[in-house]
């Protein structure tokens, strides 16, 4: 089993989520930015330290997330902590009445750490009418001004 980023801890991460934004429900796309939002937090206008390092794969991540985040979603819906509803806008995830509680009786800094910045990101981001994918825009800017900053730097490289 791989200790990082294991259906496991990816479930009980998308489980975290769905209990702060209770009784909302999420899509995957918007689990996924979640996710990375809560992790890199740090990247975000005011946001709180940032849990996981910043990585170079940058834009590959969101990818790679959101297969991590299905997974991780079989893992708590097995568990009766999630449930699915198919709508008109596709599949919609929520945390069920017993998440919370089950949440509640895990003790690790970590997770504590992890309920503080899904807390955080519902009350910034998670407003009536918003779309959690605007506040994501910055992180994704980032990416592209690295990118550019990157290419133009080895460019001048070669002309030297």
């Amino acid at each position: 089993m791989q200790p990082l980023n294991s259906p496991v801890e990816v479930g009980i991460r998308a489980l975290v989520l769905l209990v702060a934004t209770f009784p909302r429900r999420l899509d995957v796309a918007q689990l996924v930015y979640l996710d990375h939002a809560m992790l890199h937090s740090g990247n975000l206008h005011d946001g709180p330290v940032s849990l996981h390092p910043e990585l170079p794969l940058g834009p590959g991540e969101l990818s790679m997330r959101r297969r991590l985040i299905e997974q991780g979603l079989i893992v708590v819906m097995r568990a009766g902590l999630v449930d699915m509803n198919a709508t008109e806008d596709g599949f919609l995830y929520g945390a069920t009445e017993e998440a919370s509680s089950f949440l509640d009786v895990l003790e690790a800094p970590y997770l504590s750490q992890l309920k503080e910045r899904a807390e955080w990101l519902t009350s910034v981001y998670m407003h009536e009418g918003t779309d959690v994918r605007d506040g994501m825009k910055q992180i994704t800017q980032t990416w592209t001004d690295r990118l550019r900053a990157a290419a133009a730097g080895h460019g001048e490289d070669e002309v030297q």
